[in-house]
């Protein structure tokens, strides 16, 4: 059978997100859920010079429930140039910055007003970086279950990472102090470490 892993949209996921679906053959995603504010669905961290800090993209209104796919950026706001800036400083300087900023930038560049769309586009260049070959899917409500397991709901940033079963810090070459900062974003990990990083989310797969 099919290893399908049912799990929540990310912006940019972090390295728990990987090391969780590191075994998968598919991914099921639920543009239908209901938006969960206070989520990853539209926030990642990166590291800057002096700290970790926090990319979100802003989203139009707060209305409750809203079904992910219906949640729209709001553009008003110069999030895109605020967030290029960002990953700019971050890792300008990075191994790979050069060779993978270019991918990123272009996917911005297609002024998404879905940040089911946004994130989408993202993930889907991530995974192409990684080499991954794993399928992505959308399940709609009216469809057959076609997943072996179930994360959603469990990745989320008011609980750490240590409390789950999925991610074992792998340190790695970073830039900025000596102290190594675990589960950021995956840009974190693609600037720094470029082809290796598949590998290094494997390592960081917790043993059960």
């Amino acid at each position: 059978m099919i290893k399908s892993i049912a799990v929540d949209l990310h912006y940019f996921p972090n390295l728990e997100f990987f090391a969780a679906i590191a075994e998968a053959e598919e991914l099921v995603f639920f543009p239908e859920e209901i938006y969960q504010r206070q989520s990853f669905f539209n926030r990642t961290q990166i590291r800057l010079a002096n700290k970790v800090g926090t990319l979100s993209v802003p989203i139009q209104g707060r209305r409750p429930r809203v079904s992910q796919n219906k949640i729209k950026i709001d553009s008003s706001q110069n999030w895109v140039n605020i967030h290029l800036r960002g990953i700019q400083s971050a890792y300008g300087k990075a191994p790979f910055y050069e060779y993978y900023f270019p991918y990123f930038e272009k996917g911005f560049q297609k002024n998404h007003e879905s940040l089911w769309a946004l994130n989408w586009e993202m993930l889907t260049i991530c995974l192409k970086l990684l080499g991954s070959s794993v399928k992505m899917c959308m399940h709609e409500k009216d469809q057959d279950q076609t997943w072996t397991k179930d994360i959603r709901g469990e990745l989320m940033p008011s609980v750490p990472f240590s409390e789950r079963d999925y991610y074992q810090p792998e340190s790695y070459f970073q830039l900025f102090g000596l102290d190594f900062d675990p589960n950021l974003s995956i840009l974190d990990l693609l600037f720094c470490e470029g082809p290796a990083s598949k590998s290094i989310i494997l390592k960081s797969v917790k043993k059960q």
